[in-house]
């Protein structure tokens, strides 16, 4: 596995709130600290994960927007963008993409993060493929090219080619990232999830620190010697 430099501008798209800190709100935190500006595109208002019958919704959308704008102070995020849409009613549209790519040619990011939509051993959730992949299709080439979305051009947004993506939740990660610094931030983030995970901090912090070292372990074969990490799966556009 290799490393990677960190970023001066990062850009995330994340399918329901908490997705993102699962998946690599330590590497944030490491790069927040380093000075590394990050902007945080929510696809989903989360509103359907909750297995209280007294829930609506519409309060459930209110409490994660909340929980979510709590998470992104913990790890030094500047920005958070709410799209809205309804949790597991993502879909591949022109509409949706060019939120993504709006926000791709307004934010200029030298890297970009999101959820692997390919996977071969297991199931995931519909919007995490949906989202990883509209992710993937708005940096290449829809970003880059001035006759997609060509109102973009007209509100000043010029085009821009993303360099970089780190897919986490990836089944073959080749990039390794050292959150042994930060995973308590990374805890403190998630913990601020309150209405989807355990109130039990202490489950919260094993469960955590299990992945982080398994992923440790998966790097250690490849020469990194580090006890908790986050890994990713690295794809390049620029040449």
């Amino acid at each position: 596995m290799e490393t990677i430099d960190t970023p001066e501008r990062a850009m995330l798209v994340i399918p329901h709130p908490d997705d993102g800190e699962s998946g690599c709100a330590g590497t944030v935190a490491k790069w927040t600290a380093e000075g590394t500006k990050v902007l945080y595109v929510l696809a989903t208002n989360g509103d359907k994960g909750t297995e209280d019958p007294d829930m609506t919704s519409e309060r459930l959308a209110e409490i994660r927007e909340a929980e979510q704008c709590r998470a992104a102070e913990v790890l030094g995020v500047e920005e958070v963008v709410f799209l809205g849409y309804g949790d597991g009613e993502l879909e591949d549209t022109r509409e949706f993409r060019g939120h993504i790519i709006r926000h791709i040619r307004r934010f200029r990011p030298d890297i970009l993060l999101t959820m692997d939509p390919l996977r071969h051993y297991s199931h995931t959730h519909r919007d995490h493929r949906i989202a990883g992949q509209v992710a993937l299709d708005a940096c290449f080439p829809f970003a880059r090219d001035r006759l997609h979305f060509p109102e973009h051009i007209a509100e000043g947004l010029e085009t821009f080619k993303v360099g970089d993506v780190l897919l986490w939740g990836s089944e073959n990660p080749d990039v390794v990232v050292d959150i042994k610094p930060t995973v308590d931030r990374k805890l403190k983030a998630l913990a601020a999830h309150e209405s989807q995970l355990s109130s039990d901090l202490d489950r919260i912090e094993g469960f955590v620190k299990r992945r982080a070292a398994d992923a440790a372990e998966r790097a250690s074969a490849h020469g990194h010697t580090y006890e908790l990490a986050e890994v990713f799966r690295h794809i390049t556009f620029r040449r």
